[in-house]
């Protein structure tokens, strides 16, 4: 390598703020909250020969670390065999098609071709969710869905914008076929405009090192990160490493569906195998291929975050066993759930496979659920139509070095919660709680994070209300002895009477008129370890606080607190020596 250490650290700096510059002006300048606030939303650099992933920014969603690479690469090849139009400096391709590198179809994602001396150099790329993109039920997430059409609208690589300009045509096609379009011109315009910062910010950079100097800086990372990589790979016994990880139900038919997993190390290589997962489902809750392999990729990111995010720290990770399975799902199969809960799962059973063998490195599942709740009605108040949508946190499972998060995000991103004050402001809504659900994080001598429990009302109109949620069933796992974090719950209240849905977090249409409530109290993280090993003076911590009460306190931890708060040593210690009952 000709270049010194100190040059190509800069590079790699310099490339990484590129794309943090365009994920803040993608947020600042979008109009959706989801975007604006949420953060729902990734920005990054993309090879010109393979699409293979160069930088992608901090404050990206991680999920899309790999979906936007094999879109980038799909897109290539479609190009080079005609299947698109060919591109000329300022074009931005407009694409949300799951089956071509995608997640689900509120995920819209842009691509522009980055030209230097008239040859395309990369290629920058973005993702932002749509609160809406058509389909049977506001929001996109079609808890009854059967197939991707009931979903929403479904775009291929097109241009929608051509040499800077926007398409009217396309555009107004894309108009015709999503609710609220009105509002959509202010995504779009926020979405080109942080490729057409980043095409600015790059070019300066390359100014500055060359463009030599600058690719050669580029395969170098990609090498780096690859063997960083195998590197921590090696920190794996070689054998055979199984999980089990369970999703609710589709949404259609009610019985759980199998995520199994077997991951297994021949010298620095890692395969994760899926043979024997579920087939193929009828409802939403089917991944396509390339979120799958995202989430295996994001899952050893967060096992593994010294390893800078690079094509090549996927390159030692091998998939298998998808075919046939509804991890790789095949058009028209719909894919609503895959990216924020099925993505998510898949994670969870990464985690739970390596936990024994990684023990200070994994933790015990977190929440594994986004929360995915839509509202869509008509304002009377403002004479117009509103789709809200609404993601949600949860507890993160316990570690060695601790408990977990509370209300955290989701395992496969960074987004938040968009703020109530904000939420009330865009939609007529009120919200009468938003609190943790204390209590909610699995027993362990490290417990889980504690999940969200919130309730929204609707003020006035009408509305449906839908949800693509998870872990209503099963709650997030323990591991090394820890307890389950606490169930996802859904209920709706019309008017005084309480409604719980069918496949208990998820169902669609559900209708609503002023006054009535929607309460979510969501999974809290798994416990780490055994309960009976936490030390007395963080169970009575916790019950001081209101987290546990003095019952919970002695029948999950064993510890027995006096009535001050104060632990009884004693009788805990014969509390904790009592044999297990049957």
């Amino acid at each position: 390598m000709s270049l010194d250490p100190i040059t190509l650290s800069v590079i790699q700096a310099g490339l990484q703020q590129v794309c943090d510059e365009m994920d803040l002006t993608f947020s600042r300048a979008a109009f959706s909250p989801v975007i604006a606030e949420a953060n729902d939303r990734s920005d990054g650099i993309y090879d010109a020969a393979d699409g293979a992933l160069i930088a992608q920014g901090a404050g990206g969603l991680p999920v899309f670390v790999g979906t936007m690479q094999y879109s980038t690469r799909t897109l290539i090849e479609m190009i080079a065999d005609g299947r698109a139009a060919a591109p000329a400096p300022g074009d931005i391709y407009i694409v949300n098609d799951p089956y071509l590198g995608g997640t689900h179809l509120m995920d819209v994602r842009f691509a522009r071709p980055f030209y230097r001396g008239g040859e395309i150099f990369c290629w920058l790329s973005n993702t932002g969710h749509w609160p809406d993109t058509g389909g049977a039920v506001p929001g996109g997430f079609s808890a009854s869905a059967t197939s991707v059409e009931q979903e929403g609208l479904r775009l291929p690589p097109v241009r929608l914008f051509r040499q800077g300009a926007l398409d009217p045509e396309i555009y107004a096609i894309i108009c015709s076929n999503i609710r609220v379009a009105d509002q959509r011109i202010g995504d779009v315009r926020a979405q080109a405009a942080a490729l057409d910062l980043g095409a600015e910010r790059l070019g300066l950079l390359l100014d500055r090192y060359g463009d030599a100097v600058v690719r050669e800086a580029i395969d170098e990372l990609r090498r780096r990160a690859a063997e960083q990589m195998r590197v921590f790979i090696r920190q794996i016994p070689e054998g055979r490493h199984e999980s089990v990880a369970w999703i609710d139900s589709d949404g259609v038919v009610d019985e759980p569906l199998a995520i199994r997993l077997c991951i297994s190390r021949e010298g620095d290589d890692l395969t994760f195998d899926f043979t024997g997962s579920a087939p193929p489902c009828r409802g939403p809750m089917n991944s396509v291929r390339a979120t799958t392999l995202s989430s295996v990729y994001l899952a050893m990111r967060h096992i593994f975050p010294e390893v800078p995010i690079s094509a090549g720290a996927f390159e030692p990770l091998r998939v298998t066993g998808l075919a046939g399975t509804f991890l790789d799902a095949q058009y028209p199969r719909p894919v609503s759930g895959c990216a924020a809960e099925v993505s998510q799962r898949i994670a969870e059973a990464v985690f739970a496979a390596l936990v024994s063998v990684l023990p200070d490195r994994v933790t015990a599942a977190p929440a594994g659920t986004s929360g995915n709740f839509a509202l869509g009605g008509h304002d009377p108040a403002r004479g117009r139509d509103f789709v809200m949508y609404q993601l949600s946190g949860g507890g993160y499972g316990g570690h060695a070095g601790g408990d977990g998060l509370s209300n955290g995000c989701s395992t496969i991103g960074i987004s938040k919660a968009p703020p109530v004050e904000i939420m009330e402001q865009a939609f007529p809504v009120l919200y009468h709680r938003y609190a943790l659900r204390e209590g909610s994080g699995g027993a362990g001598a490290q417990r889980g994070g504690f999940g969200l429990d919130y309730e929204v009302e609707l003020r006035r109109g009408a509305a449906t209300a839908s949800f693509v949620m998870d872990h209503g069933r099963t709650g997030p796992q323990g591991a090394l002895g820890g307890a389950d974090g606490a169930l996802n719950e859904v209920t709706v209240w019309r008017g005084d009477t309480p409604y719980i849905p069918l496949h208990l977090s998820k169902e669609q249409d559900i209708p609503l008129e002023p006054g009535d409530r929607v309460r979510v109290r969501t999974p809290g993280g798994g416990g780490y370890g055994d309960p009976f090993m936490r030390a007395p003076a963080r169970v009575a911590e916790d019950v001081r606080l209101g987290r546990y009460t003095a019952d919970q306190a002695r029948a999950l931890f064993g510890v027995v607190c006096d009535e001050s708060g104060e632990v009884d040593h004693a009788a805990t210690r014969a509390c904790r020596e009592q044999p297990p009952q049957a």
